[in-house]
């Protein structure tokens, strides 16, 4: 094999594998000498690849951890099952799928062939994934469309429906994906409001990139897109502060409730109590009580006592 860029490019791709190679067998199926391996290990390390030798009669080749995370080449077979898996993740907002994720996925997508991208498509529609049910779904294109504009500091228009069901068109600059390990937000200056927003992923339609390019503009807090969400959704919602007794084991509670909630104190062998704070609807917090299944006793707020007992009393009359 002549071409020294394909000769490496294939030579990376057996490295990979996790195995030790001896030279003479790198040798044999690249169809060179053991000297141009030698050679072409030496310029593998100079592109930054870690690649350890080993000494002996044979001596041999192998991929180790490095400082840095180096290119890596995937076959077919592994591209989809990474596209898979991220597409899942993303679409579902799962406790601990961040941004970089969504980055990753939208420069794995953009590269891809279509007959692999046919089989991603393919094979999500034929998955049911069994999540929580704690947010809502999200489209995986309507991420990575948004996440390459972020990248990109490209300006995005795209349809929004906001909590009442009002359609609007909006044409903004991205600046960061936040997520909850509920929902996708996106943080964005509004062109047409003239002011900074925070959209819900979920309530995306038909996002496109417009191709104008913009100078990101400075977060009113500094560039910390995490606190400026924070700030927004406290300024939207309104804070409860939940304090709940269950007779129940902790780990048994804390094992049914999302895990930002946090975890219950136990009061005892059998019981416990969580003090938390929450900007989640009082339905939404009475639903997620209700599904720990056990007996529990709410002391705070009021508001979401009064909201059980009439759910309650909603609840007795439908089944009888």
């Amino acid at each position: 094999m002549r071409d020294t860029p394909a000769r490496l490019l294939n030579l990376l791709s057996l490295l990979q594998t996790p195995r030790e190679w001896p030279g003479s067998e790198l040798a044999d199926r690249l169809q060179v000498s053991p000297r141009t391996i030698r050679r072409d290990i030496d310029r593998l390390r100079d592109l930054g690849y870690p690649v350890e030798a080993t000494k002996g009669a044979v001596g041999g080749y192998r991929l180790v951890a490095g400082a840095a995370m180096p290119p890596l080449l995937l076959d077919d077979e592994e591209a989809v099952a990474i596209a898979v898996g991220l597409r899942a993740g993303a679409g579902h907002a799962i406790e601990g799928v961040d941004e970089a994720s969504v980055r990753a996925l939208a420069k794995l997508e953009q590269v891809l062939p279509s007959r692999l991208r046919h089989r991603v498509s393919t094979l999500q529609n034929a998955t049911i994934p069994l999540t929580r049910g704690d947010g809502a779904t999200v489209d995986p294109h309507t991420l990575t469309a948004i996440a390459a504009t972020v990248t990109g500091r490209e300006r995005l228009r795209f349809g929004y429906r906001s909590g009442d069901g009002t359609e609007t068109k909006r044409q903004v600059e991205p600046y960061r994906l936040v997520s909850t390990g509920r929902r996708w937000y996106l943080v964005a200056y509004d062109l047409g409001r003239e002011d900074w927003r925070t959209f819900r992923v979920d309530r995306v339609s038909e996002p496109f990139a417009t191709g104008a390019r913009f100078t990101a503009r400075e977060l009113p807090t500094g560039g910390d897109a995490a606190e400026f969400f924070s700030h927004s959704m406290s300024r939207n919602q309104p804070e409860h502060t939940l304090d709940v007794s269950f007779e129940a084991p902790a780990d048994f509670v804390a094992a049914r409730l999302p895990d930002y909630l946090g975890a219950p104190e136990p009061t005892g062998p059998g019981t416990c109590r969580l003090r938390t704070r929450s900007q989640d609807s009082l339905e939404w917090v009475a639903l997620r009580l209700a599904l720990v299944d056990c007996e529990f006793t709410v002391h705070g707020p009021a508001s979401l006592s009064d909201y059980l007992t009439e759910l309650g009393a909603r609840l007795t009359r439908a089944g009888s």
